[in-house]
């Protein structure tokens, strides 16, 4: 396939080596105008809006990937394969199980269960563990320990559906010892480990499905920006 690519507008060249992904295009846009200097906007296509800036002198950018493993699979892979990008860090938001997560917390996914059928397409014979890239992982946590910011490091769930139509789906995750439900980074994780990439998914807590809780917008606005700052302070390394 040549580029552009049916989904991303970007010339070659115009997009960096590391890129940061939010679910939300809108957040990719603040972080670009709020981070990044000599800011280019690359993408406009359906809205998923793409960035490439520089942060602390290097060229760093920044896409929305939209919601659930289908949309994130299609800009990771096109990203991966037609741009010569090497390293995707998701920066998104996640539903809490385990007790001693609060909100606003920020986990790192060392690894991404999942109920989709994403891997089938690669007919293994067993069942692949979608992982995050090490250096990655451990640039991460430096991060947060230099910036002074509370984390935590374990396996969540991308799952399919929002509105999940059986009731005891959390329970038996969150049994296992699952921290957080989300709907990307498995597609991410495999997508990575099929080309030859790295990826980490970084989540801010933003509600917590046993105790109740949830952030307000500006409580998001907050606390969303310490992932942010995390991502930018190792993804500049």
């Amino acid at each position: 396939m040549a580029i552009p690519t049916p989904h991303i507008q970007a010339k070659e060249g115009e997009i960096a080596k590391t890129v940061l992904m939010p679910g939300d295009p809108l957040r990719a846009k603040f972080i670009a105008d709020n981070f990044l200097t000599d800011v280019k906007q690359y993408n406009f296509t359906r809205n998923m809006f793409g960035f490439t800036g520089k942060y602390n002198g290097k060229e760093i950018s920044v896409q929305g990937s939209g919601m659930g493993i289908p949309s994130i699979a299609i800009y990771s892979y096109e990203l991966y394969s037609f741009y010569g990008v090497e390293n995707i860090i998701r920066i998104g938001s996640a539903g809490a199980y385990a007790d001693d997560l609060d909100l606003g917390d920020i986990l790192f996914a060392s690894g991404a269960s999942t109920d989709s059928n994403f891997m089938e397409q690669y007919n293994l014979p067993g069942t692949f563990a979608p992982i995050a890239d090490f250096s990655l992982l451990r640039k991460g946590i430096e991060s947060a320990e230099k910036l002074g910011i509370k984390y935590k490091v374990g396996n969540v769930v991308s799952t399919d559906a929002f509105y999940h139509d059986r009731p005891d789906c959390n329970d038996k995750w969150k049994s296992m010892g699952v921290l957080a439900v989300e709907m990307e980074a498995a597609g991410l994780y495999c997508n990575a480990a099929k080309l030859g990439k790295k990826a980490l998914c970084m989540l801010t807590v933003s509600d917590h499905i046993y105790k109740g809780t949830a952030l307000s917008a500006d409580d998001r606005e907050k606390t969303f920006t310490d992932m942010m700052k995390i991502a930018l302070e190792f993804a500049d390394n």
